[in-house]
This record gives structure tokens, C-alpha cells and sequence, in this order.
């Protein structure tokens, strides 16, 4: 049975202090579905203080730091991630479900990565000296933003996180994050690693709570400066339009529902590979997942038989599992949501090839919020599972004929966060991939992520950047000075 949540981790985090509330929020373990402990449900009031412990902390010392000193402290963040990992990836395992035989590799490598790799942007924050017609010495500087709110979802709450407050730290701003109301033990856990790090108190805050309350009182905050978005496209569109009426900066990354395009020349060993990682990856709750897999038709046939003898062997189970590599979902309400998407496909004539149902599981793990990774065939492009996302382990497979027609199937949804495409052709893949409209391309593999090469969505997979110097530069304005020589 997995381990309670440590009571000292469960209060909210404001101005370097835990603050306890009356009203708490249950922390449920999905491989089991039981109830392993709670953290504080915040209100407005704890984001008002939130909000004004960062304000003063910005104006204060951290506001005056160089980028040196910054780039000290985010490597040390990095080291005590490292330090942590064992007890990251328990608690994002019992928090999320994860496997943790990917969880120590992906989340927190991915995580420490990113704020070492951001402690080397924090020293690059140079203007630049500007050529006139008229007498004078200008220049432009990059300033912090002021306020960043950072509200992210479920499904990668290290990695999410570490996307927004790195970038933001190395630029000098400071931080009130949100996370996902049902996911939010290694945001209170890293917390008070950024204090450790050497982070004055109030530069980083920590309001759990739901997004009905805390999310919305912090986009509507007129004290916040910047909201950096990861979730839904349709709650991103709220909060856009929110944020908005006081004409605060906001970067959205939104829903996703990519295409992967295999074309008859790809080696179809490792194109299988690439299409069975994009969807069960983190149990096809990944925004940049491939749910939709395109074959060219004398592929169609012989893809679908491999798929059918390869997915159920995917190690599925218990997350503490080493050997695990498709846990359960985060709720038992997003399971729901999966198993609608796929009984809705079965009952317009969708075939399935493999999985669709719930694993029948021993012991505790019978009561998880699992689903066996399902593959469907015979769909059409109109039906929900292919034309919305579902944000599970399900795989939908269409046959094309053509490069035309993958291309405006792979750009048929409205969204464009990712996209792939599989082939030995190398005029092909440069041709293709200029013409997905997604945020980043992979060709030959799926989900391949560093901290330099910048992601992020176009259409309703929303805007702005994370990763890659893109990220840094949204978390800065810039000033320019123009002093008269005359």
C-alpha cells in the first residue's frame, strides 16, 4: 500500500512559510483509488498574500540580483532535485500514477535539466546598442516581467512546473504558483528546495486549491504582471479572455492532437515503436502525444497486426513497479472521459484491434484507475476519438493514399502543438515537415525533448514557448534608452 503524504508537506506555501487552512483537499493514489492523504484548499485571501509576498519580494534584494547570482541559484536547484529524486519520484507516483522506472529518468532528469540549463540563460539577458540618424547613444535592456502566476494541470505537475519557474527565476521575476488541484505534492516538496537553494522567501509561493477559486482569483489578480498557462484549450481560452481585462501578459500551452504519418518507405519496426511510445507514453495523458496514427495503405494492414500483437504486451500495472510502463490514469473521472471517447467510436462502427476495456488486476490494484492501451481502426476523421483529445492510452489508425492527402488529414484537427511523420526519405521529411502545422516536428521517433529546443502550440494548441532561449525571452520586457549626444 502506498505511503501517507507527509503531514508537514500539506499546507500552502506563502512568503517562505507553510500556512495551514481549515479546508483540506483529498490526495487519492490512482493505482489504488484510496485516500493517502490532504493538503490545504486555498481561497482568495491566500492568493491575495501570495500575490503581495511576491511583489515585495521582487522590489526587494532578489529584484536587484545579477544574472550570476541568479544562475547560482537555479544550478543549485538542480543539485538538490538530483539529491531529492527518490522522494520525487514517490510522490509523483502516488500523486499521479506514474511509472516509477520512467519517472526518475523523465520528470525529474527532465526537471533538474531545466533549471540548469536555465542557470546558463540567466547570464545571457543582454540588450543591445542601437544605431540612430540623430546624436545619441541608445540601447535596449531586457527587464523581469514582475509577478508570474503559473498555473499547471495534472499530468506532468515536476516537469510543468520547472517549464515556468525556471525560465521565470532566471530572468528575476517571481513566482505564485497553481498547480493541478488534484496534483500538487512536489510542487509543496520543491517549494522548500527553493528556500535550501538559496531563494529569498516570497520569490516563490505555492497556492493549492481549485481552479474555480485560486486560478481564478490569480487571473484576475491586477497585482500579477504574467500568467503562464498549461491546460485545456477550452479553460485556456477562459483564462486568456480573463486576463485580458487587465491586459496581463499570458503564454498559453494548450490542448493537443497529433498526427504521426507513416509513409510506406519508413522502417516499420521502428515506426512501430515510434507509434506505440507516442500514445501510451505518461498512459496518453501528454499534450504532445501522437493519438493519431496515419499509414499509407499498402502499410495499413500489416501496422494493424503489429499493433495488435504488440501493445497488449506492454508491461501494464502497479507504478511502483520498475518494470511498469503504463500505469493507471490520474482520476477516475479522466478514466471515465477515455472510456467514453472509445464506446462512443465502438457504437459509430470503429473496430478494436486491441484493448478497450479495464485489465483485470490482483490485490489493491483492483480498485486503479487503469485502461489497457486500445487501439481502433475503420474511423473516420469526424468521429470525437480522432477529432478531439482524449488524454488517454487510445490509438486511432487511418489509412491515406497520398502525401497530400496525410498532410491536410495530420492538419484536419484545430489544433497544432506536435506532429510526426516516419520515413527513410530525407527530401520527404524536410517537405512534410514544413507543411504540419504544429509547434514541433519529430521525424523518425516521437517525443524527443531537451530543455534547448524550444515547443509550443499554434491554433487551439495555443501560443508563446517553453523550452530553448524563446522561453526566457517571454518572461522579460524590454526597455530602451536613448540618451542625446547633442
Amino acid at each position: 500500500m502506498a505511503e501517507a503524504v507527509p503531514a508537514a508537506l500539506g499546507g500552502l506555501f506563502i512568503d517562505g512559510r507553510r500556512v495551514e487552512t481549515a479546508e483540506r483537499l483529498d490526495v487519492v493514489d490512482p493505482a489504488t483509488g484510496r485516500v493517502v492523504g490532504n493538503v490545504a484548499r486555498g481561497g482568495v485571501e491566500h492568493v491575495d498574500a501570495a500575490v503581495a509576498a511576491a511583489r515585495a519580494a521582487g522590489e526587494g534584494p532578489w529584484g536587484r540580483t545579477t544574472g550570476r547570482d541568479r544562475s547560482k541559484v537555479l544550478l543549485r536547484i538542480s543539485e538538490l532535485i538530483r539529491e531529492n529524486a527518490d522522494e520525487l519520484v514517490r510522490l509523483e507516483s502516488l500523486d499521479v500514477g506514474k511509472p516509477v522506472g520512467l519517472c526518475r529518468p523523465v520528470d525529474v532528469e527532465t526537471a533538474a535539466e531545466q533549471y540548469a540549463y536555465c542557470a546558463a540563460l540567466a547570464q545571457t539577458m543582454d540588450g543591445s546598442v542601437r544605431s540612430t540618424p540623430f546624436p545619441a547613444h541608445a540601447y535596449t535592456v531586457r527587464e523581469p516581467v514582475g509577478v508570474v502566476a503559473a498555473i499547471t494541470p495534472f499530468n506532468f505537475p515536476l516537469v510543468l512546473s520547472s517549464t515556468k519557474i525556471a525560465p521565470a527565476l532566471a530572468a528575476g521575476n517571481t513566482v505564485v504558483h497553481k498547480p493541478a488541484a488534484d496534483t500538487s505534492l512536489s510542487a509543496l516538496f520543491m517549494a522548500q528546495l527553493f528556500l535550501d537553494a538559496g531563494v529569498p522567501a516570497g520569490v516563490v509561493n505555492v497556492v493549492t486549491g481549485s481552479g474555480g477559486v485560486v486560478g481564478e482569483a490569480l487571473l484576475r489578480h491586477p497585482g500579477v504582471d504574467k500568467v503562464a498557462f498549461t491546460g485545456s484549450t477550452e479553460v485556456g481560452r477562459h483564462a486568456a479572455a480573463v486576463s485580458g481585462q487587465n491586459l496581463t501578459q499570458v503564454t498559453m500551452e494548450l490542448g493537443g492532437n497529433a498526427a504521426n504519418i507513416v509513409f510506406a518507405d519508413a522502417d516499420v519496426e521502428s515506426a512501430i515503436g515510434a507509434a506505440v511510445k507516442a500514445f501510451v507514453f505518461n498512459t496518453g495523458q501528454f499534450c504532445m502525444g501522437g493519438p493519431r496514427l496515419l499509414v499509407e495503405r499498402p502499410l495499413y494492414e500489416t501496422v494493424l497486426g503489429i499493433l495488435a500483437q504488440a501493445v497488449p504486451g506492454v508491461p501494464l500495472g502497479d507504478p511502483r513497479d520498475p518494470a511498469t510502463v503504463v500505469g493507471p490514469l490520474a482520476s477516475a473521472r479522466q478514466r471515465e472521459v477515455v472510456e467514453g471517447y472509445v464506446e462512443q467510436a465502438r457504437a459509430s462502427g470503429a473496430r478494436v484491434v486491441c484493448g478497450g476495456a479495464r485489465p483485470e488486476l490482483p490485490g489493491d490494484l483492483a480498485d486503479g484507475f487503469f485502461y489497457c492501451p486500445t487501439v481502433l481502426a475503420d474511423v473516420k476523421s469526424t468521429d470525437p476519438v480522432v477529432a478531439e483529445e482524449v488524454f488517454g492510452p487510445v490509438l486511432t489508425v487511418q489509412p491515406f493514399d497520398s502525401e497530400d492527402e496525410a498532410v491536410e488529414m495530420a492538419n484536419g484537427t484545430p489544433y497544432g502543438l506536435a506532429a510526426g511523420l516516419q520515413t527513410r526519405d530525407v527530401a520527404r521529411a524536410h517537405r512534410v515537415a514544413s507543411r504540419l502545422r504544429a509547434g514541433i516536428v519529430w521525424v523518425n521517433d516521437w517525443a524527443l525533448l531537451d530543455p534547448a529546443v524550444p515547443f509550443g502550440g499554434v491554433g487551439a494548441s495555443g501560443f508563446g514557448r517553453e523550452y530553448g532561449p524563446e522561453a526566457l525571452h517571454s518572461y522579460t520586457r524590454t526597455k530602451s534608452v536613448v540618451v542625446s549626444l547633442a
